[in-house]
């Protein structure tokens, strides 16, 4: 069993990220059936784009930061993180840094090379039930293909995994949105939203990753408001955590700086979930952070 993150644990992440234009805000009022204790399984997942290596990037470069990206994930023990914008060596580099994970998916691109949104997972905690990757365009099963004003190929990967310990199993999607073409993440959303179900063929379902929008534009609406072919529904989990979200309220930073208003990474679960605790996770040293992006974190129940 799972535990659930010490007071102390809470306290050290508060000390780290404080400071950063941090903000509690206050959850939703639960009954008191839904906020009792109960026995449960945990599993701590994070949204990360790692930023694609780029020589460009200068002190920014992947060379100087995949430690700190590899030692951001291994302290606040994230277990299933969804990266975006990682090229199959940097993957490499993290399985080699974090060497009690391994991870899923494949390159966007027709031939699988180019940028992978792939789960990464601690394979001693979890087994893998079934996986793939679809195409965020009109011809999903066709690697390599894009539609409607996107610049680029975009593409989900998903899993089925089960929890080895606990027995509990549930699907994670983690994606990435196009980041020029409007109408593409509308259609985005909505081919989302019917894929979804349908993979998890009736597990819980967290979806994660950068949709390249705000909560105040359309695909978002388009998430949170549309049923999923089972009846359900996806929440975002900055508002529906049981305990709050704390940290900054915004995920770009382009490395030195977070920019106001920019929250654009995600973690979403169905509303047979419960989230216990989000953040969003601000550390930094002297030069920057260790991405363009903040890393989301939540601490979700199973059962």
């Amino acid at each position: 069993m799972l535990k659930k993150f010490s007071t102390i644990t809470w306290a050290i992440i508060a000390v780290m990220i404080g400071g950063f234009g941090s903000i509690f805000v206050q959850p939703e009022e639960k009954n008191a059936e839904e906020t009792t204790s109960v026995e449960s399984s945990l599993v701590r997942v994070m949204t990360y784009n790692i930023r694609y290596d780029n020589p460009g990037d200068g002190v920014h470069a992947w060379p100087s930061r995949k430690e700190r990206v590899a030692a951001l994930i291994r302290v606040y023990g994230a277990e299933v993180v969804g990266v975006q914008e990682a090229l199959r060596h940097q993957l490499e580099d993290l399985e080699e840094l974090l060497p009690s994970y391994t991870w899923i998916g494949v390159g966007r691109n027709a031939d699988g090379s180019g940028e992978y949104s792939a789960i990464i997972f601690r394979e001693d905690l979890f087994e893998v039930l079934d996986s793939g990757t679809f195409w965020l365009s009109e011809q999903p099963d066709e690697a390599g293909s894009q539609s409607w004003d996107a610049a680029l190929p975009r593409i989900v990967t998903w899993a089925q995994l089960r929890h080895r310990e606990s027995d509990a199993t549930f699907a994670v999607l983690n994606t990435h949105f196009d980041h020029r073409g409007e109408q593409a993440r509308k259609q985005s959303a909505k081919l989302l939203t019917e894929k979804a179900a349908v993979l998890a063929k009736g597990l819980p379902i967290i979806v994660m990753g950068d949709l390249n929008t705000t909560d105040q534009e359309e695909p978002y609406a388009i998430l949170a408001q549309t049923k999923l072919e089972d009846g359900r529904s996806l929440k975002d989990s900055f508002f529906h955590a049981r305990l709050g979200h704390y940290g900054p309220t915004s995920t770009w930073t382009g490395f030195t700086e977070i920019e106001p208003g920019r929250r654009i990474d995600y973690i979403w679960t169905s509303d047979d979930l419960v989230v216990e605790q989000h953040a969003i996770l601000g550390d930094r040293n002297e030069i920057g952070y260790p991405s363009d992006h903040l890393p989301v974190f939540a601490e979700i129940e199973l059962e």
